[in-house]
């Protein structure tokens, strides 16, 4: 039987990192530890940290983008893992830096059109979130 996680490990936040080239909208998508399928930066919210910073910090490590979090909107969604249901504020961010090098090198990451994401994100309840955060700041 494996040990219970601390109950801070099921409150995560995430970003979906975007700009806009040539007026399309680009999301950045990252691979996972295993590289097996395409997320978007996401982590434990860390003691001490908001949500936003944390996800900002996320952002850094795992796709090695900086920007800026869009404050007024996030959604929330929940998942299973490590025998608990966490539960995952996600932000949107405005790419301002890509860095040439980040601590989490090891994970592939890629800009997809607003067209493509879909088709590489499997799990579809997020495509519909980020749609509509894009489409929220958009207005």
């Amino acid at each position: 039987m494996k040990p219970e996680k601390p109950s801070y490990w099921y409150k995560q936040s995430g970003v979906v990192p975007y700009k806009s080239e040539n007026g399309e909208i680009r999301i950045l998508l990252v691979r996972t530890r295993k590289g097996k399928r395409w997320i978007f930066p996401k982590g434990i919210i860390e003691p001490g940290l908001t949500p936003e910073e944390s996800a900002a910090k996320e952002a850094f490590e795992e796709a090695g983008v900086e920007g800026e979090i869009v404050k007024d909107y996030h959604v929330t969604y929940k998942y299973k893992k490590w025998s608990g249901i966490c539960e995952v504020k996600l932000f949107l961010m405005k790419v301002e830096k890509v860095h040439s090098g980040w601590p989490e090198m090891f994970r592939e990451r890629n800009w997809f059109a607003m067209a493509e994401f879909p088709k590489v994100l499997k799990k579809k309840k997020l495509v519909k979130i980020i749609n509509d955060l894009v489409k929220f700041r958009q207005q």
